[in-house]
C-alpha cells in the first residue's frame, strides 16, 4: 500500500478553540492525545492568537508535525493589544457571526484531494462556545464533538439558565438585588446540586438587561450543545459524580477525560513538546526560585488570563500578602489592572524583596507541583482549579466571573480544598486567610483533603482510570466513523 493510500486511511480531527488562554490550553492537551491514537490533527486557531504564540514561544510552536498541522481564521475583530485578551462579549459576538465562513474554508482545502495530502476530514472537535461548526459538520456529514472547558457544576450552570428565566429568577429585577441578599437565595429544586444559591451560579445571569450580550450569548450556545455528536468534560468521575449522574439524562453521551494536564503525562511526547499554548512569554526563573524555598512554605499568587481588578484591589492584595509575612510567587499580566498598569508600592517591594518573588507568567502546573507550594491564591477557573486538585494544593478563591463563582462554591462547600474571599477585597482578609491557609487548623484540614482529591484525580488518568477508558470510548463510539477504512 503506498504512502499516500496509508494517509488517507487514517482519521483527521479538525480542533478549534475559543479563542483565549484558557480555552486553547486545553484543546491543544486533547488534540495532542487524539494524535497518540492515531489522529492526523489541524488545530484551528485566530491570526491574533497566531501571532501571539510566535511571540511567546517562537516559531517551533507552531510547525508541527507532518500529521499536527497549525491553520488561521480571522476573528473579525479590529486590531488590539497584542499583549491582552480581547474584550470576550465582542469576541463571543464576532466568532459567532464571522467565523463559519473561513472555517468552512479550511474544511474544503483540507478535503482537496487535488492541493491537499491529508486524508479527508473525519470530524472536528470544538470549544463549546464554538457551536458554529456544527453546521459545517452537518454540511459534511460528519461528528462534532464539543469540548466545554468548565468543570460539569458550571456547564449545569450555564444549561439551567433558561429553567432560571422560565421561573422569573432572571434576569434580575433592580440593581438592588446584587446587594439586597437576592442572589442568597437557596436553589433546592436543581437536581445534583446540593446548597447551591442564586449567586453560586455562573455570573452572566447578575444582569438586569434581558439583552445582556453574555447572558444570550449562554443561552444560545448551552442550547447548541444538545445538536452535538458528544460532549466531553476536563473533569473526573469521582469529582462530580451527583451532577453528572443527572446531566447525562439531558445529554447522553458526555466524556469525562479529565484532568487532562494528567492524562496528557500518560503519552510520549512524539515530537509535540515544542508545540505549546502559552500566549504570554513563560518566566522559568520562577521555578529556579522556588528551589531554593523550603518545602510547604509558598503561597502562589495567579488569577488566570482573564481577570481585570481596580489598582486599589491591587495594592490590598499586596499589603495582605506582605503583612502575612509568607513567601508568596505572584503572577502580574500586563493587562491585569484596569485602565493602568500593574504598579505596586515601592516601599511594598522593599519589604517583600527577600520573600516576594513577580512575574508576568510562568509554567503554572509545574509550578503548582514544586513541593515549596503550600497554598495557591486563584480566580478559580476550571483549567487552574484541576491543576490545583490534581498537584494537591488548597485554594483561597478569589472568583471574578462566569462559572468560576460555581467552582469556587465547590471547592469549599463540597470538596473542602478552599476558602472564598470576599469580592470587595482587603488586605486585613487576605492577610488572615493566608495565615490560615499557611499555619491554622483550617489550612491543615484542606492540605489533608486536597491530598486525598489529589489521589482520586491520579486514579482517574492512569491505565485502566475512568478518564483513561472514556478517552478510547470517545475515539471508538463516536470519532470514528465506523466504516471498514478505519
Amino acid at each position: 500500500m503506498s504512502s499516500l493510500e496509508l494517509v488517507g486511511n487514517k482519521p483527521h480531527a479538525v480542533c478549534i478553540p475559543y479563542p483565549a488562554q484558557g480555552h486553547i490550553s486545553p484543546m491543544l492537551q486533547l488534540a495532542k492525545l487524539l494524535h497518540h491514537k492515531g489522529f492526523h490533527i489541524t488545530f484551528v486557531n485566530t491570526e491574533f492568537n497566531h501571532q501571539r504564540l510566535l511571540k511567546s514561544r517562537g516559531r517551533d510552536s507552531v510547525r508541527g508535525l507532518p500529521d499536527f498541522q497549525f491553520e488561521t481564521i480571522p476573528d473579525g475583530l479590529p486590531p488590539s493589544d497584542p499583549n491582552a485578551t480581547q474584550d470576550i462579549p465582542s469576541l463571543c459576538i464576532s466568532t459567532s457571526k464571522h467565523c463559519l465562513g473561513p472555517f468552512r474554508k479550511i474544511l474544503e482545502k483540507l478535503n482537496d484531494s487535488s492541493s491537499s495530502n491529508v486524508p479527508p476530514v473525519s470530524c472536528i472537535v470544538s470549544d463549546g462556545i464554538m457551536s458554529f461548526t456544527l453546521q459545517a459538520a452537518e454540511e459534511l456529514g460528519i461528528p462534532d464533538v464539543l469540548l466545554w472547558t468548565t468543570s460539569a457544576c458550571g456547564f449545569m450552570g450555564y444549561l439551567l439558565y433558561p429553567e432560571l428565566f422560565q421561573r422569573g429568577l432572571i434576569p434580575l429585577k433592580d440593581e438592588s438585588d446584587l446587594t439586597n441578599g437576592y442572589l442568597d437565595t437557596p436553589l433546592e429544586w436543581i437536581p445534583g446540586m446540593k446548597h447551591i444559591r442564586l449567586r453560586d451560579l455562573p455570573s452572566f445571569l447578575r444582569t438586569t438587561d434581558p439583552n445582556f450580550i453574555m447572558f444570550n450569548y449562554i443561552l444560545q450556545e448551552g442550547g447548541r450543545a444538545y445538536k452535538a455528536s458528544a460532549i466531553i468534560l476536563n473533569t473526573f468521575e469521582a469529582l462530580e459524580e451527583e451532577v453528572l449522574e443527572v446531566m447525562r439524562h439531558l445529554l447522553p453521551s458526555i466524556y469525562t477525560i479529565g484532568s487532562l494536564d494528567l492524562l496528557i503525562h500518560q503519552i510520549p511526547h512524539n515530537g509535540l513538546k515544542s508545540i505549546g499554548s502559552n500566549l504570554w512569554k513563560e518566566e522559568p526563573k520562577c521555578i529556579e526560585w522556588l528551589d531554593l524555598k523550603e518545602p510547604n512554605s509558598v503561597i502562589y499568587v495567579n488569577f488566570g488570563s482573564i481577570t481585570v481588578m481596580t489598582p486599589q484591589q491591587l495594592v490590598e492584595f499586596a499589603w495582605g500578602l506582605a503583612s502575612s509575612e509568607h513567601s508568596f510567587l505572584w503572577v502580574i499580566r500586563p493587562d491585569l489592572v484596569s485602565g493602568d498598569s500593574a504598579v505596586l508600592p515601592p516601599e511594598l517591594l522593599t519589604d517583600t524583596k527577600e520573600r516576594g518573588m513577580l512575574a508576568s507568567w510562568c509554567p503554572q502546573e509545574q509550578v503548582l507541583n514544586h513541593p515549596s507550594i503550600a497554598g495557591f491564591l486563584t480566580h478559580n477557573g476550571w483549567n487552574s482549579t484541576l491543576e490545583s486538585i490534581s498537584a494537591g494544593v488548597p485554594m483561597i478563591c478569589w472568583p471574578f466571573f462566569a462559572e468560576q463563582q460555581t467552582n469556587c462554591r465547590y471547592s469549599c462547600v463540597h470538596w473542602g480544598i478552599g476558602m472564598e474571599i470576599d469580592s470587595n477585597v482587603k488586605r486585613d482578609e487576605v492577610e488572615s486567610l493566608v495565615r490560615e491557609l499557611m499555619e491554622g487548623e483550617k489550612g491543615k484540614e484542606m492540605r489533608i483533603k486536597a491530598m486525598e482529591w489529589k489521589l482520586k484525580a491520579h486514579e482517574a488518568n492512569v491505565l485502566g482510570g475512568s478518564s483513561y477508558l472514556n478517552l478510547d470510548k470517545l475515539v471508538k463510539e463516536i470519532l470514528i466513523p465506523k466504516t471498514e477504512d478505519y
